[in-house]
């Protein structure tokens, strides 16, 4: 069952960005000051995605010709970053080590919940659309419970509760009905409207075109 979605996009600090951020090039190819002062994710279908975005690509695009666009124009952004980083880039720019960073807009809002002058910005040429889900194994013991457990957390009043507490939008329309007008103007991307969320590409399997997404990544981080 979906628990969680929403976009991937720039993270960035307005009060040291001279110029607020509107383009994936802005992070791949990056201006003077912010050369040294950018990450990205280091997940493979996130640090491809920010490439084939940029491009004008699918985010599940399989074709040889287009990946290799792909992987030239990562490699290239790839002088330019501080980090790969998927746990602390929004630490990084609570402290000002960074200036710009790749992310996801949940993890964008702990970095605004300490400084505020933190922003976020899905860039023009679009974002993914990410779920993250609650799932039952098959080989469960205890399926009962875990369905329960579901079904409690799905409640209006629980789901937003939890929206409160992660800084993720939830996709369940009371509960984001329910959140307090002063959280969405602290985190202006949790008031997004679902219209707009919905228009963006979810990651697909890609099915055996993944050996040649890893095989890039691992092409891409081993480039000097």
């Amino acid at each position: 069952m979906p628990y969680t979605w929403g976009t991937t996009g720039l993270c960035y600090r307005s009060d040291l960005v001279k110029t607020a951020p509107t383009s994936w090039s802005d992070l791949l190819a990056p201006s003077a000051e912010l050369k040294g002062k950018t990450t990205m994710l280091a997940t493979d279908r996130w640090l491809l995605a920010a490439g084939q975005l940029d491009k004008g690509f699918s985010v599940n695009e399989t074709d040889p010709a287009k990946m290799a666009e792909v992987k030239d124009l990562l490699i290239s952004a790839k002088k330019t970053l501080l980090a790969y980083d998927d746990t602390t880039f929004y630490s990084k720019l609570v402290s000002g080590e960074a200036l710009m960073v790749q992310a996801w807009d949940g993890w964008c809002n702990y970095g605004i919940a300490d400084k505020p002058e933190i922003k976020y910005v899905i860039p023009k040429e679009g974002s993914d659309l990410w779920v993250d889900t609650m799932m039952v194994m098959k080989a469960s013991e205890h399926k009962d419970a875990a369905f329960q457990f579901i079904n409690f957390m799905l409640d209006a009043k629980n789901h937003a509760w939890a929206a409160q507490n992660i800084d993720y939008k939830v996709p369940n329309k009371p509960a984001m009905e329910s959140l307090p007008a002063d959280f969405l103007a602290k985190f202006p991307n949790m008031a997004m409207p679902v219209a707009d969320l919905v228009k963006f590409e979810q990651l697909r399997d890609v099915g055996e075109a993944q050996r040649d997404y890893s095989k890039i990544v691992s092409e891409i981080k081993a480039a000097q």
